[in-house]
Parts: structure tokens; sequence; C-alpha cells
């Protein structure tokens, strides 16, 4: 089964949620309305929380991880994720903070205890250290992420364009698999 209890922790799904047979959840997770999960991505909230908005869509091969509280982080870092944010492909979040419309790049890395503000883009192959906070409206890329330039009007439209282009690809799987 794909959606898993662990440690008396069963992940919590909204409305309408896409979650592929392929991928896996599980833990402390919820899933907010109408998030899509494609597959073989994994989120995996064993020793931590993971918290994700509505319209939210992970794309495949993404690992969405914590940062386990310990000797070294008595905390540790939940992962914490708003609404309307597409996560491309073979992205690893860990223990950090994604704001709300945010666009991360195929094959970013976002490492623990770093802060992603609303509306941002992190350009594809991007890594986004330790405890570093990305201001809100800009486009970053590099390894280490490094500030580009400002958001154009055009790229913020672009925020609700995907995450509503997702839920609709999402209906469309949840109605064929209801065939």
């Amino acid at each position: 089964m794909n959606i898993r209890r662990f440690a008396g922790k069963t992940p919590q799904l909204g409305e309408r949620v896409l979650v592929d047979a392929s991928a896996v959840v599980l833990g402390d997770v919820e899933l907010g309305d109408d998030c899509s999960v494609w597959p073989m991505a994994v989120i995996r909230g064993d020793m931590h929380r993971i918290r994700i908005g509505a319209r939210t869509s992970v794309q495949d091969g993404s690992v969405l991880h914590i940062t386990h509280a310990g000797p070294f982080n008595p905390d540790g870092y939940p992962l914490i994720i708003g609404d309307d944010v597409t996560i491309g492909h073979k992205v690893l979040l860990h223990g950090c903070t994604v704001g709300s419309r945010i666009l991360i790049g195929m094959g970013s890395i976002v490492m623990d205890g770093a802060v992603i503000e609303d509306e941002v883009i992190l350009g594809a192959g991007s890594l986004v250290p330790a405890n570093k906070t990305l201001r809100s409206g800009y486009l970053y890329m590099g390894s280490p992420a490094k500030e580009v330039r400002p958001l154009s009007d055009k790229e913020r439209a672009f925020f609700p364009y995907t995450a509503a282009n997702y839920v609709r690809l999402k209906d469309q799987y949840l109605l064929e698999e209801g065939e």
C-alpha cells in the first residue's frame, strides 16, 4: 500500500487528492485539497511532520523528508509547504519551509532549515543550502542558489496558472481511475 501508517500516524489527505500508485506517502503527513503526488515520489513523515497546502503538485521522482530532533538539532525541522506550489521532477526538499505560489525547478535541492518565502522561482538544478532564506519576489538559480532578478508580472501570473493546470490534470487522472 502506498499510503502508510508509521509510528501511530496515518497520512491525512484533503479532498480530491491524487497519490499515484507508485508514490509513497507515510507517517505524519497532511496533504491539502487538490494536491497531486506523481509517480515515484516519496513523502516520508517518519520522524517529524510534513504539511503540504492546497493545490500543490509533487512531481515524479521527488523526495520530501524532514530533519529529526536529536542532540545536534533539538527541535528538528518539519517540512512545511504552502499553497499553489509546483515541485518539479526529481526535487529534494529536506526539513525546510516553502511558502505559497512557488515554482521549484527540476532537480533542485532545498536543505534543512532553509526558507523560501512566497512567490519565488527556483531554477532547475539549484541548491539552497541549510538555513538560507530566499526572499519573496525573485528568481534564484545556481549552486548555491543566488538571487538573479525580480520576478516579472507575467512570471507572478504563472503561479496560479501552473497550480490550476496540475489540478485539472489530477482531476483527469481521478476520473479515469474511477471508470
